[in-house]
């Protein structure tokens, strides 16, 4: 009966995505926790469900050429190393996954809240994307490439923490930092360092005994054909009305993982 539970709970969590463009990371793992499974078990193995429910994304996109990988790469040339240095941390000090489970949940429940934030701006963000002003918004165009390295530290850091952001967090600072570039590439390009970044992180969870195999397998079963169902379901619901429910949905679970 837990498999197929599980089964099931990447169908649903697939179709969400694929209707709403959502990532997997924010909705998974709380389910997971809900489930009853560790939080370090949580987010390892969702963050390797992330990498892999995306990389078919990314391969379409690269072939259409919706990608920047020139931006791509800043991005990761930050959020990979930040990964790995994440991992070595709480491999060489804490003595097990409890004695870091506070900083896990503290980081959970922090990227939910941003992710929720993020989602109820979004059609603020990009009506503003072309408009850059004051300092902020000079320094910015002056140094767009140093921004995004930082930028991907802080990301590397936090989805490996929480393995929440990556996507939504990700859309967010490119909206911001790149103007310039269309929807499209902006959704390519940010998959194409999702995906790396996700796997990094999550094989670097599997080296600590946070992932759970038969889990992940259950997931990914239920998730991928759910995907593609809810990709074409997605045409025809306005995103207008979905969005703000997981916003909001997102936002009380940010609270409840920060403050209680």
């Amino acid at each position: 009966m837990d498999l197929i539970t599980y089964i099931f709970a990447g169908a649903s969590v697939g179709f969400i995505i694929g209707l709403t463009g959502v990532g997997g990371g924010s909705l998974m793992t709380p389910l997971l926790i809900l489930f009853g499974f560790p939080y370090h078990t949580a987010i390892g193995t969702d963050l390797l469900y992330a990498a892999f429910t995306k990389a078919g994304g990314v391969a379409v996109h690269a072939k259409k050429k919706h990608i920047n990988w020139k931006i791509s790469g800043v991005l990761a040339a930050g959020s990979l190393p930040a990964a790995i240095f994440t991992i070595f941390v709480l491999k060489a000090y804490f003595p097990d996954p409890s004695a870091y489970e506070h900083l896990l949940t503290s980081s959970l429940g922090i990227m939910l809240i941003l992710t929720s934030l993020v989602l109820l701006s979004n059609k603020y963000l990009r009506a503003k994307q072309d408009k850059p002003k004051g300092r902020m918004g000079a320094f910015l165009n002056d140094y767009p490439s140093s921004v995004t390295f930082v930028m991907g530290i802080v990301l590397g850091v936090l989805v490996t923490l929480s393995s929440v952001g990556a996507g939504a967090i990700g859309t967010a600072i490119l909206l911001i930092l790149y103007p310039y570039l269309r929807s499209i590439e902006i959704v390519g390009t940010d998959l194409a360092h999702a995906v790396p970044l996700t796997l990094v992180a999550g094989l670097g969870h599997f080296f600590l005994g946070n992932v759970d195999l038969m889990l992940l397998g259950s997931l990914l079963i239920g998730s991928l054909p759910a995907i593609y169902v809810g990709a074409h379901a997605g045409s025809k619901l306005p995103e207008k009305i979905m969005q703000p429910i997981l916003a909001i949905m997102l936002l009380g679970l940010g609270i409840r993982f920060s403050f209680f």
